[in-house]
């Protein structure tokens, strides 16, 4: 279920929305509700028209290719998997550029590389593109109810178009340097994530271990120097035993790598982040590729 949400009054726009997964669909609804004209493509084409349909009643439609969905689009978002999956519907004969008219601006939600970032914005400046790269952090949650914190990089006219139209789902759109930035600035995001939930799901276990109500404990410390999104969000799921929900271990591993790839790039240390990545590829080789990035507790339960 969609939250209910307000929405900020601004000139409606012409937009396109490539990739419905658990993202990329509620963030397409939140334009669609905000009064924006909205064309969304989806490689499973039933996923599209269901989408569609699901907003009838609004200026929503489907389309058959990212070239079609972009064809008129002053914006065009996308949210997909990876950096082959962003190539593929962004460059080629029926990619995005292809469809989109001089001035318009592609806005990037996945998470990928820097690299791809700036080949990207390469590409597109030489068609009198724009390109922004624009990850966002809040999750599946954070998607649904409108409340998405985007980190973006690119050209500064492209971010003043695009940032009031990503407010209908978002807190916060920040630009935080040229091409590439957003994309690192994400990284540095799943660097401190990867930290806090290893910390957690120790603190948890030595908790229970300890012989402690853990639920009460976290009450106490969540008021004090150890309180954050993910004690608060997290913590209690962990000491019930419970992980099918969320970002899941699969995903943040893809996260981690791209991080891992760009530290033997710009020459960083990371050792522990390093370290949480295998932690996840133990979860993997348990069976818990979907589970939440929480379930990093799940391998001190079986020691």
């Amino acid at each position: 279920m969609t939250a209910t949400r307000t929405y900020d009054t601004i000139a409606p726009r012409s937009v396109a929305f490539l990739g419905l997964g658990v993202m990329g669909a509620p963030m397409a609804g939140h334009l669609a509700r905000a009064g924006h004209r909205v064309t969304v493509y989806n490689r499973t084409a039933a996923k599209a028209q269901a989408w569609a349909a699901d907003h009838a009643g609004l200026l929503a439609c489907s389309a058959a290719t990212p070239r079609e969905a972009a064809a008129g689009a002053e914006i065009v978002f996308c949210c997909v998997g990876n950096d082959d999956d962003l190539r593929s519907v962004v460059l080629g004969e029926q990619g995005a550029f292809a469809g989109m008219s001089q001035g318009a601006v592609l806005v990037d939600h996945t998470t990928a590389s820097a690299a791809v970032a700036r080949e990207l914005n390469t590409v597109g400046q030489a068609q009198g593109l724009y390109f922004v790269d624009a990850p966002v952090s809040g999750g599946q949650a954070g998607a649904v109810n409108g409340a998405l914190t985007v980190m973006c990089g690119g050209d500064t006219s492209a971010f003043d178009l695009m940032k009031p139209v990503a407010m209908a789902f978002s807190r916060a759109v920040t630009r935080v340097g040229d091409s590439g930035a957003g994309q690192l600035a994400k990284m540095v995001n799943q660097i401190a994530i990867a930290g806090l939930v290893q910390g957690l799901a120790e603190s948890i276990a030595f908790g229970q271990k300890a012989g402690l109500d853990m639920h009460q404990v976290l009450d106490v410390i969540g008021k004090g120097a150890a309180q954050s999104w993910q004690l608060d969000n997290r913590g209690k799921t962990m000491v019930d035993d419970k992980f099918d929900f969320g970002f899941a271990v699969d995903w943040m591993r893809k996260d981690l790598g791209l991080v891992l790839d760009e530290a033997r790039r710009n020459g960083s240390t990371l050792p522990v982040t390093a370290l949480v990545d295998q932690f996840y590829a133990d979860v993997q080789a348990m069976g818990c590729r979907r589970w939440d990035t929480s379930s990093l507790i799940k391998r001190l339960r079986k020691s």
